[in-house]
């Protein structure tokens, strides 16, 4: 079967939902499909791993282990006798709640080996993950006593090179959330590009991606808005518009590191730690591990899921629910027709989803928007996870909000087209073109992406 006829015999595929026989892919299942079609065999082909490593549980206890429980109980040797420097932050933390901080200054394991820390960096909202600001301070940490510096100021920053002189690796824990425009990735970039000024290898702890690693969807981000590299007196960047790769990228945070090391061909001395027992199709409450809120406006798995949909919408005068208790699960404003709205989406029969109009009043947000109004809004509702496409969603609502009322919208081209991932998309749906159709052009490159990025993929 050839690329084109892969493609077409997915779009012709009859969806769950009910409504239009779907143009609404799931990229993933169309990457898979040619990708097996290109090599002669299954779509899950890979090396078997006795101990679990791909994610095939053998034995026993088949709770997710994260990468911090895997480097403590056979690779130790990657930071056995030296000083590390570790990024982190409140979901740094293995299968039982416990700090990565705490086990690697205190676990007997890392103290027989002789692992020293001796610097702590956080990312965006602190070590605690709580604030919801720019120009975060430094912190000291209660238990090590240990200072806490900031890699957020005005965006995200690489560790200076002069808090790594005396260091000898580098080590990152941080959770994902799925999503292109999460900044921690920008940290982890921007951290293996430290390493490699200090000459000093890095190691990646791993994560499951939250809303699974086996969906790739949404918007390709315009190479001629991705920028890997950190901010210049020329040009600021943000942190999170790094690389050419859909909205949903369906990759573990190590996943990205190879990725990066690769495509960018960084150089770095990287190793990444996997997971233990983590399968590609996993979400993130099937793993038994604790959800930690990675961000203030994270609150649960719903509205990670969600986020990819409203987040282009930060660059714009609609609230995505900041300052409520299920932010990224709703939008409104002011000014927003929401019975209108709901009755356009609903009749686009979105897979996954329904829509119902509501008011809802957002609480002191970080975005600052509407705050204390009651305002008119839409809820979204998911109600099959594994037929949520979000990038579509996203590209529905943006139509929707361009339909009823053009006038009242105002969106920052700039900001917006750096999440959603090309000013092109953005022209084409707030001209009125069939957001379906819109995305339906974006497949071929989410297809490409995935087939390559099957070379990085570090589980099954």
């Amino acid at each position: 079967m050839t690329r084109r006829e892969t493609l077409q015999e997915y779009r012709r595929a009859p969806q769950r939902a009910s409504g239009r026989v779907t143009r609404r892919l799931i990229g993933i299942g169309a990457a898979l499909l040619l990708a097996a079609c290109a090599t002669g065999g299954r779509p899950d082909d890979g090396p078997d791993d006795e101990d679990g490593l791909s994610g095939m549980p053998m034995r026993g206890d088949r709770r997710v282990r994260p990468g911090i429980s895997v480097l403590l109980d056979d690779s130790i040797k990657l930071v056995a006798g030296k000083r590390v420097a570790l990024i982190t932050n409140q979901t740094g933390i293995d299968e039982r709640g416990r700090r990565t901080i705490d086990l690697l200054t205190a676990d007997p394991r890392a103290l027989r080996a002789g692992v020293k820390v001796v610097r702590l960096f956080a990312p965006e909202h602190g070590a605690k993950g709580t604030a919801d600001k720019p120009n975060l301070a430094d912190e000291t940490d209660e238990k090590s006593g240990l200072t806490i510096y900031s890699l957020y100021q005005r965006s995200t920053i690489a560790p200076p090179d002069s808090l790594l002189r005396d260091v000898d690796v580098i080590v990152v824990d941080l959770q994902d959330i799925g999503t292109r425009t999460w900044t921690y990735v920008g940290v982890v970039l921007y951290a293996m590009k430290a390493s490699v000024r200090r000459g000093i290898p890095i190691v990646v702890l791993d994560r499951p991606n939250p809303i699974s690693g086996a969906r790739t969807e949404g918007t390709i981000l315009d190479s001629a808005i991705a920028n890997p590299n950190e901010s210049t007196p020329e040009r600021m960047a943000n942190g999170f518009s790094l690389y050419p790769m859909p909205l949903r990228h369906g990759l573990t945070m190590g996943e990205l590191a190879r990725l990066f090391q690769e495509q960018l061909k960084l150089g770095a001395r990287l190793s990444v730690v996997p997971m233990r027992y983590w399968r590609r199709q996993m979400w993130f409450d099937e793993t038994q591990l604790p959800w930690v809120r990675p961000s203030p406006n994270m609150p649960n798995l719903t509205s990670a899921l969600l986020y990819p949909a409203l987040v282009p919408f930060e660059a714009s005068n609609v609230s995505v629910g900041r300052g409520t208790n299920e932010p990224f699960q709703r939008f409104g404003a002011s000014w927003m027709r929401a019975d209108t709205l709901v009755r356009l989406l609903e009749d686009l029969s979105l897979s996954g989803v329904r829509f119902r109009s509501e008011r809802f009043t957002p609480n002191q947000p970080g975005d600052g928007k509407y705050s204390g109004q009651s305002i008119p809004g839409v809820r979204i509702d998911v109600t099959d996870r594994d037929l949520v496409q979000p990038g579509r969603i996203g590209a529905a609502i943006l139509w929707a909000l361009a339909r009823t009322q053009r006038d009242s919208l105002k969106v920052i081209a700039k900001g917006f087209d750096e999440r959603m991932g090309s000013a092109r998309v953005r022209e084409q749906i707030l001209s009125g073109a069939d957001p379906d159709a819109v995305m339906d052009r974006q497949l071929p490159g989410v297809v490409a992406f995935e087939r390559d990025a099957r070379k990085i993929h570090l589980y099954r």
